[in-house]
């Protein structure tokens, strides 16, 4: 068995999940997902590690399931996030003495004009990028509290928010954003940062929401074959 052939499977059952391909009410086990996909069981057991640790599936008694995500939960999450990355930016703004490192801004953005530069694909692993560059932001401002406040809610919603890279564009659009946000913040123009990230962060809830919510209607009506 290659890494090439692990990854395959890895990716071939995490796109049949976003996509709304698997449906909720099926179990499914790994001989079944084997022959279908033409593998051994093996590569199919550590992509279903690998999918149960993303948060996408859970194990039954009798095999797997998907995990369908609570959408008022991930919304009352999501409100916790904004309230977290924006107050990041809200205590320099009462606080002139808090100011964010200068270094570490611009180190994170080296790395994201580099991704502007050659921008990848629409995927959904693209979420661990994204979330690095708000935790960086955050940590800027000198406040690790935050931070770990941050890392802990991503957590929670990050098998939602793979939803927001797998459509076309979306990935170019959120580097852009990225880059806009942390060079207000690098150039002193807190208010404009603040607005923009409180955006940014909303335009990515509704994406996540509209994009989960019609996966899970196609999953209710779709079998496994």
């Amino acid at each position: 068995m290659t890494e090439s052939l692990r990854d395959q499977v890895y990716a071939r059952l995490q796109d049949e999940i976003l996509s709304g391909h698997l449906a909720v009410t099926e179990r499914f086990t790994e001989p079944r997902l084997a022959k279908q996909l033409g593998v051994s069981r093996t590569p199919v057991r550590e992509a279903l590690t690998r999918l149960m640790a993303d948060g996408l599936v859970r194990r039954e008694d009798y095999g797997y399931s998907i995990v369908v995500p609570d959408m008022p939960k991930i919304r009352d999450l999501y409100e916790v996030r904004i309230a977290v990355e924006l107050r990041g930016i809200a205590r320099s703004i009462e606080n002139p003495s808090v100011r964010h490192s200068a270094e570490a801004l611009e180190a994170e953005l080296e790395h994201w004009y580099g991704l502007r530069s050659t921008p990848p694909s629409p995927r959904p692993e693209f979420v661990l990028e994204d979330e690095r560059f708000h935790a960086a932001l955050l940590g800027a401002g000198g406040n690790p509290e935050l931070v770990d406040a941050l890392i802990a809610v991503n957590r929670r919603i990050r098998n939602v928010r793979m939803y927001d890279f797998i459509v076309e564009g979306r990935i170019e659009t959120s580097i852009a954003e990225h880059i806009e946000i942390m060079e207000r913040v690098h150039e002193g123009q807190l208010d404009k940062a603040l607005i923009l990230l409180h955006e940014h962060i909303g335009a990515s809830l509704e994406i996540v929401v509209e994009r989960a919510t019609r996966a899970l209607a196609a999953r209710h009506s779709t079998r496994i074959v």
